[in-house]
């Protein structure tokens, strides 16, 4: 299937009539990269052109934490506690999954990403390298990991490390927006000795990683049974937390570990509205860990157990949860929220104000609506809008949707629905 993303080089790229924080402007964007910025931009010949009259342009969103795939199961175990989802729904039906399911799955996932504004995201799933293959196929940027389980048994593990090597190769060969990275579960599915060689993995690659982390209160109950100390800790002693590893959750850090979050310069991915359908009894104190110094990015997580991959829906969710939780309106104002969704708050997320040098990365959202009049952004965004209004999406300088349009949809569409009939009868 042709699509944007799997062109050449795309064209300069010029963007004129458009506003930036509220102000008249136009931008210029060369090899990727935005090399103009300013009223006075003007597009040179053999640009391709977009007229963003009637539109802001922002940073693209970054879904710090999801797994694109579970698009197949979306609505499949609704309304049930996490554990009794994931033994009695997800886990009996992602025993079946194809490779080419993974792929036309995460396909669809990146089709909803980019029409809600998202540009790029940082994925954990099975058969990373078809994730990786429909990533560079839609044109975004991602994060891709093959989740890894051994079930708490140190030789199954061992049994599975090439497995884990080749991975990693494979999903490395699908271009420069795709980036590969260690996916261990969870301290509740992975041996403590499979942990300690994913550490030295990445001590000798540099390597992200990205996992489950403190997301329900039992986890830290049986991990201190288990192995004497809270999951952070035992993480921390197998070499994982670092200024490349991406933890997911983080609802039951206490004070010291997120002290120690920002000592080893790890991003935490906040999940508010899967967190609050699974009902797991805490969402990650975001304002704590900022005044501590932590790093946050702000992930859906899969769509079995957020149902949408939208992130300016959540980013409301997320504003409203701690400014209830600490009974002050003025916690998380709207500006704070938009930049962690946009990946501004986590040097490893790339996410930032859009300047003259950084990569271009971004959406044109639609002001002139009804919804967004006579509201000023930030707050318009995030108090007021969804994904809906998100009218173009460039990433790397390539225009990956324009005028809502995805190429390949309709395809995508199809093959998700007789995929995902097949998953849901086991």
């Amino acid at each position: 299937m042709a699509t944007h993303g799997t062109a050449g080089a795309p064209p300069p790229l010029t963007i004129t009539n458009v506003t930036l924080d509220g102000t008249p402007t136009a931008l210029r964007c060369v090899d990727g990269v935005i090399v103009a910025l300013g009223t006075e931009v003007v597009a040179q010949p053999g640009d391709e052109i977009v007229d963003g009259a009637g539109m802001a342009v922002l940073p693209g969103l970054v879904n710090a934490h999801t797994h694109a795939a579970m698009t197949l199961l979306r609505g499949y175990g609704d309304d049930l506690p996490l554990m009794e989802w994931l033994q009695t729904r997800i886990w009996p039906a992602e025993a079946s999954l194809e490779p080419d399911d993974v792929y036309w799955g995460t396909r669809l996932a990146t089709i909803e990403m980019l029409r809600s504004g998202t540009t790029a995201f940082v994925d954990m799933y099975w058969h990373g390298p078809s994730v990786a293959r429909a990533v560079a196929d839609s044109g975004m940027r991602a994060t891709v990991s093959s989740v890894f389980i051994d079930g708490g048994d140190a030789a199954r593990g061992a049994s599975q490390r090439a497995a884990v090597l080749d991975d990693l190769d494979a999903i490395s060969s699908f271009g420069p927006l795709v980036t590969a990275s260690l996916g261990p579960h969870a301290v509740y599915t992975v041996s403590p000795e499979s942990l300690e060689w994913m550490g030295t993995v990445v001590a000798e690659r540099d390597l992200a990683v990205h996992i489950h982390l403190s997301e329900t209160e039992g986890e830290v109950h049986d991990c201190v049974a288990a192995h004497g100390v809270r999951p952070p800790a035992l993480v921390d002693r197998c070499g994982l937390l670092g200024p490349t590893t991406v933890c997911a959750h983080g609802n039951w850090f206490d004070h010291d570990e997120l002290d120690l979050m920002a000592a080893r310069g790890v991003t935490v991915a906040t999940n508010p509205v899967s967190n609050l359908k699974l009902a797991t009894g805490r969402i990650f104190d975001h304002p704590e860990a900022r005044r501590r110094g932590v790093h946050v990015g702000l992930g859906t997580d899969g769509t079995a157990s957020n149902n949408s991959l939208d992130l300016l829906d959540d980013v409301k969710v997320f504003a409203l949860w701690h400014k209830q939780a600490a009974g002050d309106p003025a916690v998380l104002p709207a500006d704070e929220a938009l930049a962690v969704a946009s990946g501004a708050c986590s040097p490893l997320l790339g996410g930032g104000p859009l300047s003259v040098g950084g990569r271009a990365d971004l959406v044109l959202i639609r002001t002139d609506t009804v919804e967004m009049t006579p509201s000023p952004l930030p707050a318009a965004l995030v108090y007021g809008a969804t994904g809906h209004l998100v009218d173009t999406a460039v990433v790397a300088g390539r225009v990956v949707m324009a005028n809502r349009e995805v190429p390949g949809t309709e395809e995508v569409l199809d093959e998700v629905r007789r995929r995902a009939a097949r998953l849901r009868k086991h």
